[in-house]
């Protein structure tokens, strides 16, 4: 008989509690009858274990006919549930003409996702005539991550870079509708092409202020001097776009002249790391990939977090200091919202990775770049304009919410931090 083509296909499910020896049993009943496992696969939930075997039979040899028997009684003296049903093989020109489907992981991160969230996000994927294949919790004990692996049907024929681009426009469309429909809801969304490349992320690039620290240096700096008024007053002018980036940095960076740079690096000792970052940063690299601070920020931050947290590279402003003080000026170059796009660019060729193998995390406009820039760009406790361009926002919670989109799991993601020392984990 052949395995594809000839006989029956059987379709043995069995449920109950997992124990272990339920599928060496299952299959060895398989193989002793000379039939055929022809697919398989198992999930466990709470203990409870749902197994589900493909069989290829030859109901006309005596052993093929009685091997479902076979695996029924197995199944009960194991204190399973057996079911059993005949599946309809297609005609080869049948099978043929399916049309071929792209694969994506949506993933649901949120506080607590209920039965309700889980219900908008399947209405919209079966209204775009997404498939869910497979479907999972990231995490352990409430329900706070949902990671679904759907198809659609893929773009029409053409070149590769066009039916890529058509795959991130479905993409886009798609996780737009799921947004909305969980409006009102704490879900953030995001939708990746479920391929290599989204599970072998090699480099994270992270701004700094606001991101990978709780505070924005400059406010910090100026409210010490006793310019908080001066700065904010110039801050409000470049976010209603009378100033750019560059220049509203040289300019309040001129109201901290004669600073005494001793208290700037006080600064530098006490930075309120984000919640989550150093568990984030920790795994990180256990798994290899490589860190890095791109930050319009200040470099006496930047190279202190590069220090305790590990991080590979750091880029920031350097601020310029003769006799002990500030002098009002930064360094050239200035790492402006183009510059930060450009050195991920630089950072990934150094490395010899692709950018579809990098990330880009920011809360801000001045992130836009970069973020649209990296294979995944994410918009961390992120204002309007950066989410609208990100590929996806993780909106409470800490950075360490971050690994659920590589498709971690917490279980997981704990065994890694176990060996972490004490402040990480």
């Amino acid at each position: 008989m052949s395995a594809t083509t000839d006989g029956q296909r059987i379709l043995f499910t069995v449920a109950g509690p997992d124990t272990p020896g339920i599928t060496a049993r299952l299959t060895g009943s398989i193989a002793e009858a000379g039939a055929h496992l022809l697919d398989i696969e198992q999930v466990v939930v709470q203990g409870q274990l749902t197994l589900c075997l493909l069989v290829g039979v030859d109901p006309t040899s005596p052993a093929g006919g009685a091997v479902l028997e076979t695996l029924a009684d197995a199944a009960r003296q194991m204190g399973l549930e057996p079911k059993a049903r005949v599946l309809e093989t297609p005609p080869p020109d049948v099978a043929r003409a399916e049309p071929s489907r792209h694969r994506y992981a949506v993933t649901a991160i949120g506080d607590a996702i209920d039965a309700r969230g889980v219900h908008d996000l399947a209405r919209v994927l079966a209204s775009h005539h997404a498939n869910i294949e497979t479907i999972r919790t990231l995490s352990v004990g409430q329900m706070s991550s949902l990671e679904a692996i759907v198809s659609l049907p893929d773009p029409a024929d053409g070149p590769r870079r066009e039916r890529d681009d058509e795959c991130g426009r479905v993409a886009s469309g798609l996780r737009r509708a799921l947004l909305e429909a969980t409006v009102g809801v704490d879900i953030d969304i995001a939708v990746q092409r479920e391929r290599l490349t989204r599970r072998s992320k090699r480099l994270v690039a992270m701004d700094m202020d606001s991101t990978l620290i709780e505070i924005e240096c400059i406010d910090e700096l100026a409210r010490m001097y006793g310019v908080v008024d001066q700065v904010a007053a110039i801050t409000r002018r470049a976010m209603a776009g009378e100033l750019d980036f560059e220049a509203s940095l040289r300019e309040r960076v001129a109201l901290l002249a004669g600073m005494p740079y001793e208290r700037v690096l006080g600064l530098a000792s006490h930075l309120p790391v984000m919640q989550g970052a150093a568990r984030m940063l920790y795994v990180l690299r256990h798994l290899g990939l490589k860190t890095a601070i791109l930050s319009g920020g200040f470099t006496f931050a930047a190279s202190a977090l590069k220090d305790t947290l590990g991080i590979d590279y750091a880029y920031a402003n350097a601020l310029e200091v003769e006799d002990g003080r500030l002098t009002g000026t930064v360094r050239d170059p200035i790492v402006t919202p183009q510059r930060k796009a450009d050195l991920l660019d630089t950072l990934a060729q150094r490395e010899g990775i692709s950018l579809e193998q990098t990330i880009a995390i920011g809360d801000g406009a001045n992130d836009i770049g970069m973020v649209a820039r990296a294979g995944l760009g994410i918009a961390f406790h992120a204002k309007a304009k950066l989410r609208e361009a990100a590929d996806t926002a993780v909106s409470s919670g800490g950075l360490d919410r971050v690994l659920y989109l590589l498709g971690l799991h917490a279980r997981d993601v704990e065994e890694v931090l176990r060996d972490a020392p004490a402040h990480v984990r």
